[in-house]
């Protein structure tokens, strides 16, 4: 008989030990690899959306707020801040700013955000257009990949948005009608769950909002700073006509608000950009934060609870090593007779040695398989969880390279259990062990 049958058939003859050893081992290696999979694709997730920022400016509050809502949209805003207020920092040829690219936020549509910015925000991402066109006048919208797949727009159809961010039908805008012009490739960044058009479309919504709840508007009567829709901007200083979708185009209504203003450097070591943020929280009505400084912030937050789940996951291994070891020294006490007669029958020192060393790197195995599945069945749960909360896709399908590490490690770990069962076996005094029986 093989070596290997016999070890199996020697797991299988006590179930219940197999499948208390399996369980805990299994426990431990599956909490690590959960936690692996998870700090990956969340570190994954986090980096591809930093889109080369370097700050975030936006209404006084919490900065890690202001981050997760400009850059990740998981958060709500700190609040809005008026075009006056930025208007330094949308004006063209800044000495230290590259790009600055506005926000509007504040409704959605089936739960994905509907964002009032400009064209320069494909670029951050990268973005293309994998049909359709960029929107040009009010109230046109492109949409991410995610937002085509899970909501069923096509180029042509038409959708009213709610207020807020949760999806709330309740409270809709249904004087105002988005018109899909174009659909984006997938990026695996932000995004593609974002729905994008102009600034104007968005205050807009909030101005005809805004006269229906008061309803004393008087017929025929425009609001001083209202944008009509789809008209023709002239600048009053050069005469010349604006650009739509530009930051001159905001520049016109200092009185109107925008959410956030994402900016990156012309040149990230220069002096004066190193203190740029700190500049804006000491001497405006902003808010400057750092995505770097901020995230960084936040995984040391995540941390502490990700490594004592990671001591906690290490402490159950262990556990299963003790439990393995004592399960196997137990049986190889019981079939020392067994273990006689093999050595009678011509088996070696080492043969005996490698049957005992050969079990307990079956339970290891065994324990590492259950374990792994554990681990991504979870983590296909979660990502439901994540996806219907905050949009943001994740997957237990996903394989990483140290979960290969991790099978080497829980090897070692069963390799190292059986030793000193595996030298007691070798070491069976044939003649007393014959004799005692």
């Amino acid at each position: 008989m093989r070596i290997s049958t016999l070890a199996w058939k020697n797991i299988i003859k006590n179930p219940l030990n197999l499948v208390l050893n399996v369980l805990l081992f299994g426990l431990g290696i599956g909490l690590i690899s959960f936690l692996l999979l998870f700090n990956e694709q969340l570190k994954d997730k986090f980096e591809k959306n930093l889109a080369d920022v370097d700050l975030v400016a936006g209404a006084k509050g919490s900065p890690l707020q202001l981050i997760l809502c400009g850059m990740y949209h998981i958060d709500n805003p700190t609040g809005n801040i008026s075009i006056k207020n930025a208007t330094p920092l949308l004006r063209p040829l800044h000495p230290l700013i590259k790009l600055a690219v506005p926000l509007s936020l504040g409704d959605n549509y089936k739960s994905y955000r509907i964002v009032g910015t400009n064209h320069d925000f494909l670029g951050l991402y990268e973005a293309e257009l994998k049909e359709g066109n960029l929107y040009k006048e009010d109230f046109e919208v492109i949409i991410g990949a995610a937002v085509a797949d899970e909501t069923g727009l096509k180029i042509g159809d038409t959708f009213i948005s709610s207020h807020g961010f949760g999806g709330d039908d309740d409270h809709t805008h249904d004087d105002a009608n988005f018109k899909v012009t174009g659909i984006l490739k997938g990026t695996g960044s932000v995004i593609d769950q974002l729905i994008l058009t102009n600034t104007a479309s968005i205050w807009l919504v909030h101005d005809h909002g805004h006269e229906h709840e008061e309803e004393h508007t008087e017929e025929g009567h425009v609001h001083e700073e209202e944008v009509a829709p789809n008209a023709e901007l002239i600048n009053p200083d050069t005469g010349e006509k604006v650009v739509k979708n530009s930051n001159e185009e905001l520049l016109m209504f200092p009185d109107k608000e925008i959410t956030t203003v994402l900016i990156q450097y012309k040149n990230k070591k220069n002096f004066q950009s190193l203190n740029f943020g700190r500049n804006i929280n000491e001497n405006t009505e902003m808010q400057a934060a750092s995505p770097a400084i901020e995230i960084n912030r936040l995984y040391s937050m995540i941390g502490v609870g990700t490594d004592a789940l990671r001591a906690l996951a290490i402490l159950i291994a262990f556990v299963s090593a003790i439990s393995i070891f004592i399960s196997l020294y137990k049986n190889m006490r019981e079939r020392k007779y067994e273990l006689a007669l093999m050595r009678v029958m011509g088996a070696g020192r080492s043969k005996i040695f490698n049957l005992v060393l050969l079990e307990g790197m079956i339970l290891a195995l065994i324990g590492f398989v259950v374990g792994t599945v554990l681990s991504h069945a979870g983590m296909e749960l979660l990502a439901v969880y994540l996806k219907k909360g905050y949009k943001y896709t994740f997957s237990g399908m996903t394989f990483l390279q140290v979960e290969w590490i991790l099978l080497a490690v829980s090897l070692v770990i069963g390799v190292i259990a059986a030793l000193i069962p595996a030298y007691q076996a070798a070491k069976t005094d044939i003649h007393k062990t014959l004799g005692e029986k």
